[in-house]
């Protein structure tokens, strides 16, 4: 299976690179992306020898260049984002890694599920931001999407084999997403004004990137993945639960009709939902230990809090309001994200800036690309003003 690997400097890409370093009788990388990275994406280079590799910047390029031609490597050096859509549509690649983060991951993800690929979809993004969109792309494309969240991984290994979408055939009755509760689970509130970033990014489970770990703290990341689930298996927001579950053992349960619940188990490696969709339907080893019962010894579940967890119910109204709702709230929790990384805005504001900006973005139908797009930029937008208004204030 040739390979396309989108995000390749990040913990996603890094981890889909030691499975297929476990198998390379099997797998061939065609091309490899990093954004800024220069020193890592070319250290993967000289590992894999790609055809080609793409950074974000013309700089970051020609830099990587001079770094592979010193190698004596033929890799052809791209970038930029029409660069990124072109390696993920290659005719030669038969499979691509989508695990850019953030906004930035949907055009090219867009582009490998229109060209028909066996999507591993990492960046939820694609499906928060332009869920009918892409959805219908995939279809009329005929490409096939593995997600690779852990969480969705599970629920797409529970599913009933005849379930095609629709709940009812299949015999579903709930999807249960998991949540660790990251690393404020217990934290008094009153303490939480004053979390760090350093503290927001120490997830107590998951090895992860910065913005995706500041997201399970605040739990939009389980919020995203709500939205995210909605598009993958059809199925309606009073239809998904999410519960907590510390452990991060069971990544996820399917609750069926007639009483049985099925769920998915392993350690807290994503390197098993990888592997599990680059082998799909087949089975490969992924490095990843055996799952020892007996030290795990306790399996807990809360319900999450809401007071504590307001991006949490964010999400669930960006959902049911349907339209642009959902693009919006990723583009404003990517501004606010950043803007408590880089000590702007205090852990608590990520929540506040979020609704705020949910509330004076007007509703609006999102027929195609272009008009996702541009809810995200009014998004963006629209939570860099109310940014700007608010108090100067160190987190």
């Amino acid at each position: 299976m040739k390979l396309t690997i989108l995000g390749a400097t990040g913990s996603i890409g890094v981890s889909t690179l030691d499975v297929v370093a476990r198998h390379p009788d099997r797998f061939e990388v065609v091309a490899l992306t990093g954004h800024r990275q220069v020193d890592v994406l070319a250290a993967q280079c000289r590992l894999l020898r790609p055809t080609y590799a793409v950074m974000g910047s013309a700089a970051d390029a020609q830099r990587l260049a001079l770094l592979l031609k010193d190698a004596g490597l033929r890799t052809e050096v791209l970038h930029g984002a029409e660069a990124l859509m072109q390696v993920a549509s290659l005719p030669e690649v038969d499979a691509v890694m989508a695990a850019i983060v953030g906004a930035a991951g949907l055009p090219p993800t867009l582009a490998a599920a229109r060209a028909g690929k066996r999507v591993l979809l990492a960046n939820k993004e694609a499906l928060v931001m332009a869920g009918a969109v892409f959805m219908a792309e995939a279809r009329r494309a005929g490409a096939l999407l593995l997600p690779i969240d852990s969480e969705h991984n599970a629920i797409f290994q529970s599913m009933p084999h005849n379930y095609a979408g629709d709940m009812a055939r299949g015999g579903v009755r709930r999807i249960l997403l998991t949540a660790s509760g990251g690393p404020f689970r217990t934290t008094p509130l009153d303490v939480l004004s004053g979390v760090t970033p350093e503290q927001a990014v120490a997830h107590p489970n998951w090895s992860m990137g910065r913005k995706i770990s500041v997201d399970s703290a605040t739990m939009m990341n389980k919020g995203l993945e709500v939205i995210e689930a909605h598009w993958l298996f059809n199925a309606p927001a009073d239809r998904i639960e999410v519960v907590i579950h510390p452990q991060s053992v069971i990544h996820s349960l399917v609750d069926y009709e007639d009483g049985s619940v099925l769920a998915q188990l392993g350690n807290p490696d994503m390197r098993t939902p990888i592997a599990h969709a680059l082998a799909w339907p087949e089975r490969i080893d992924s490095g990843v230990a055996p799952l020892d019962l007996f030290s795990v010894a306790q399996l807990n579940f809360e319900r999450p809090d809401l007071a504590r967890f307001p991006c949490l119910d964010l999400a669930y109204r960006a959902l049911r309001t349907e339209g642009n709702a959902a693009a919006v709230l990723n583009a404003a929790n990517e501004v606010a994200v950043e803007a408590f990384l880089d000590r702007r805005l205090p852990f608590l504001g990520i929540a506040e800036l979020i609704a705020a900006t949910l509330d004076v973005v007007p509703q609006a139908a999102v027929p195609d690309l272009a008009a996702v797009l541009e809810a995200d930029r009014q998004g963006r937008e629209a939570a860099l003003k109310l940014l700007a208004r608010r108090p100067a204030k160190s987190a």
